[in-house]
């Protein structure tokens, strides 16, 4: 490839999160009734049940699942079950990337808990055949920084006797979830939406709300995880009134992404631009000789966060700090360039690149980052040769 530089894309915003805002952005958009109001007041707590209203329609929530805006972003979430409904029978955790990898962590090191660690190389998925039926069952749906998810839920049994906790904060909205099988399903807004960040949502069905009821943990909780009062769940939590102060211009931003999304046809609009970005992508990667997907079976590979891997061999001669040095050095050229922001992998990844191809993305950005990518590896390469 030539020193030739390609036509920009008009949104090079291809982070994984925070991801790129929505087409045509504009806070000037937004209800700012509620700013410099109390969370509690009328007009506040109207708005935040607002967002678990339009969640609820949008995303196809059954009826009868608690959905609530909760601290700390998804990390919160997850933490908040994990903490408050583990521990009453042995839990199979799933990790195949850096956050399923955290929350094996903390079930094993922070809690204590009798678990069976189903892990899988980055590229690769858990052996979901593996698991039990009888346990509680903690596993990310979409893996943000491998690019690997599961292909369905159809390993998760329909008569299980645990409850199945997911972190799915980079597949909700772009991915089908199977809400029957999932118990806690948890997610931030500055994933497939474009939100920002600091909040977290946990949606619960009736058998997470009836553990959570029953079971006492054995451990003190912080008061950002306490769902219960006196034995029972504390209701307002999933009617708006949060646990902890919320911003208000966050909720108006997630408002409107959710109009946003319904003003497009819905989920099923969400899902099908999700799905355009990464064919577009993975059509460039295809005719590309220097590059392939870190998913090894197509049929786990993700559709929002998609992780490539440099298979050049000069690339693959070098030493791993070296490889990672390269990646920096295709990224910070990019970004001088006005081109991509924030594509380098996850620190804790292979060596590589990370492109989101969320909803909120235009394919005809992912087609213009194509010839881009192809520039700066010539680049690069050529500074090392």
């Amino acid at each position: 490839m030539t020193s030739t530089k390609p036509a920009l894309p008009a949104r090079p915003h291809f982070s994984s999160g925070p991801c790129a805002k929505r087409p045509d952005w504009n806070p000037k958009n937004f209800n700012t009734d509620t700013l410099g109001r109390s969370h509690r007041s009328k007009v506040g707590k109207a708005r935040l049940k607002e967002a678990i209203d339009r969640t609820r329609a949008l995303l196809g929530v059954p009826d009868d699942y608690r959905i609530g805006i909760v601290p700390a972003s998804d990390t919160g979430a997850v933490e908040m079950a994990m903490w408050s409904m583990l521990g009453a029978r042995p839990v199979d955790m799933l990790a195949w990337e850096s956050f399923g990898q955290g929350w094996v962590t903390d079930a094993v090191k922070q809690l204590d808990l009798d678990a069976t660690v189903l892990s899988a190389p980055y590229g690769e998925i858990s052996d979901l055949s593996a698991v039990d039926p009888s346990h509680d069952v903690v596993f990310t749906w979409n893996g943000t920084t491998s690019g690997v998810r599961v292909p369905d839920a159809d390993w998760i049994s329909a008569d299980r006797e645990g409850i199945v906790i997911c972190d799915a904060t980079s597949a909700i909205f772009a991915q089908g979830l199977d809400w029957p099988k999932l118990d806690v399903v948890t997610y931030s807004w500055q994933k497939v939406l474009g939100g920002e960040g600091g909040h977290g949502v946990l949606i619960l069905s009736p058998r997470a709300a009836e553990r959570l009821e029953t079971f006492v943990p054995p451990r003190p909780l912080p008061k950002i995880f306490r769902l219960t009062k006196a034995g029972k769940l504390i209701e307002g939590v999933f009617d708006g009134a949060t646990i902890n102060t919320p911003s208000m211009l966050c909720v108006e931003d997630y408002i409107d992404a959710l109009a946003w999304a319904e003003s497009l046809g819905g989920l099923e609009a969400l899902h099908a631009r999700a799905d355009a970005n990464a064919a577009a992508l993975s059509a460039w990667a295809a005719q590309t000789d220097w590059i392939d997907h870190l998913a090894v079976d197509p049929a786990t590979r993700s559709n929002t966060s998609a992780c490539l891997k440099i298979v050049d061999g000069a690339f693959a001669a070098l030493e791993e700090e070296a490889q990672k040095a390269f990646v920096k050095k295709m990224a910070s050229l990019l970004e001088a360039e006005g081109a991509a922001f924030d594509i380098a992998g996850y620190r804790d990844a292979p060596p590589g690149l990370r492109i989101w191809c969320g909803a909120t993305v235009d394919v005809a950005d992912i087609e213009a980052l194509g010839p881009w990518l192809d520039w700066a590896f010539a680049q690069t390469k050529s500074s090392i040769s």
